[in-house]
């Protein structure tokens, strides 16, 4: 079984103060459990025109806001426990999704090298460390609470599939997936 980390770089005034300190053009991580990218979560804004209004989402990466974005996408193979593990702890975040908020101060305890807990919160990538980790995937023998963007991508496990628009992996990289594959996801889950 597969997930699929998706970094982006949407464009937004948020993203690019984050790109001020990291330095690097993706600063947004999604984690996805299907090649078709259509349970795709992360820890973002939950309000288009609000980034401070933020928590648990799950990201339509068809639409035009990610459409447009550029990307790069990356593959992790795991065993079905590991993938069920991980499916499950999401399923529990997003039923609880009102309780969680965005970890706005876990950004500084990454700039600052200090950890910073909180529960109950997360920033995006992690959010996706996490979720890893929940399968028996390091990143970097890092704390999820430290890990960036950019590590996820370097993670031993990820294996590079596709870097340009979101709108070009659909139309390049989909073209050999049969009908069904997300259907066999759901109905593993379901």
């Amino acid at each position: 079984m597969d997930v699929y980390i998706i970094l982006t770089d949407t464009g937004t005034v948020f993203t690019r103060m984050i790109r001020l300190f990291t330095k690097k053009r993706l600063n947004h991580a999604s984690l996805s459990f299907d090649k078709e990218l259509e349970m795709t979560c992360s820890f973002g804004r939950k309000r288009m025109n609000n980034p401070f209004i933020g928590g648990f989402v799950k990201e339509n990466m068809r639409d035009r806001f990610f459409g447009e974005a550029y990307c790069a996408i990356y593959r992790c193979s795991v065993t079905e426990e590991s993938y069920q593990k991980m499916l499950s702890y999401v399923r529990e975040i997003e039923t609880q999704q009102t309780s969680y908020t965005y970890n706005f101060l876990g950004l500084f305890g990454v700039l600052f090298a200090k950890e910073i807990k909180r529960p109950y919160a997360f920033f995006c990538s992690e959010f996706v460390a996490t979720v890893l980790q929940r399968g028996g995937i390091s990143v970097g023998g890092k704390l999820p609470c430290f890990v960036k963007p950019d590590d996820l991508a370097a993670c031993k496990q990820a294996v590079f599939l596709y870097e340009g628009r979101v709108e070009g992996y659909f139309s390049q990289h989909l073209s050999s997936v049969g009908s069904g594959s997300l259907k066999d996801v759901l109905e593993q889950v379901g």
